[in-house]
């Protein structure tokens, strides 16, 4: 709770049983100037949901990692590497916000009517990016894991029958299987390969953990979906992107990131009181 018996009076930090927060969300943030400030000030707007203050926020990592990329320039080069395809142009639409439109894109929207969500309330990927030759979704995880389950179990939505029933050619198992344990992953190759298929562009699903966890997740997940050369699911961890900046060219910037992979936590063990390192670097 942020309650002042829970804050260090020297460090303002709030403390809970396995993390810590920051009194503001800027604290957490490594790029927060005047550009940064209005961009994730629009993309508060269709964000939904946000813990970015707290150490353990996969949200201020993925600002971190995502907007230092951008910030230098890096996104096509990154993305040529790890599609060995040459990627000459790209926009970064994090969590919905397209800042081409300025606003939530206009495709995701579409593609949730499409398969029956609301728009107010349907999925939200971290991490979409549109360029030349291919539609990128990565979903982000630092503690949280890839098992997830429908809230509601009746409420199949359209996932089974919009664009034109996509979902019995892009999935080897049923609904209910791959519902069962990867609902999230289910609903964002569904719709990422839906608006692949309007953009006529190949369509990459990434992934993105810690390197020491979800080690069978292209197994488990790539059981039940049909792969091509044009659209395919992987694992991308956290510490390939560390070892990419690593290469780079030295500067300000770069010395920053680095510094803070090297140094980031995941919070504390409070049964023997540790700091726990997040990456293995």
């Amino acid at each position: 709770k942020r309650e002042q018996k829970y804050q260090c009076p020297n460090h303002k930090i709030f403390i809970s049983p396995s993390t810590f927060e920051y009194e503001t969300e800027q604290e957490n943030l490594l790029w927060y100037d005047s550009a940064d400030k209005n961009l994730y000030s629009e993309i508060k707007k269709v964000k939904r949901e946000s813990r970015i203050a707290r150490d353990n926020s996969e949200d201020a990592l993925t600002w971190n990692v995502m907007r230092f990329l951008d910030r230098q320039g890096l996104l096509a080069d990154f993305l040529s590497q790890l599609s060995n395809k040459k990627i000459t142009e790209s926009e970064l639409i994090l969590w919905s916000y397209s800042p081409k439109e300025k606003s939530d894109w206009t495709l995701l929207n579409q593609a949730r009517v499409e398969f029956g969500e609301t728009i107010a309330r349907g999925s939200e990927p971290d991490i979409i990016i549109r360029t030349n030759k291919v539609l990128y979704f990565i979903e982000a995880k630092l503690t949280a894991n890839n098992e997830t389950t429908p809230s509601e179990v009746d409420n199949r939505k359209k996932y089974e029958t919009g664009g034109n029933k996509l979902f019995q050619q892009i999935f080897k198992s049923d609904y209910e299987t791959v519902a069962e344990k990867r609902y999230e992953l289910m609903r964002f190759w569904l719709l990422g390969s839906w608006m692949a298929k309007q953009l006529k562009l190949d369509f990459e699903f990434y992934s993105l953990v810690m390197q020491s966890r979800e080690l069978e997740i292209e197994a488990t997940f790539g059981k039940h979906i049909t792969e091509t050369t044009k659209r395919k699911f992987s694992r991308l961890t956290w510490e390939q992107i560390y070892a990419f900046i690593k290469l780079l060219p030295d500067n300000k910037e770069k010395h920053i990131m680095t510094e803070y992979f090297e140094n980031k936590t995941i919070g504390y063990n409070n049964s023997i009181g540790t700091i726990i390192k997040a990456f293995n670097v």
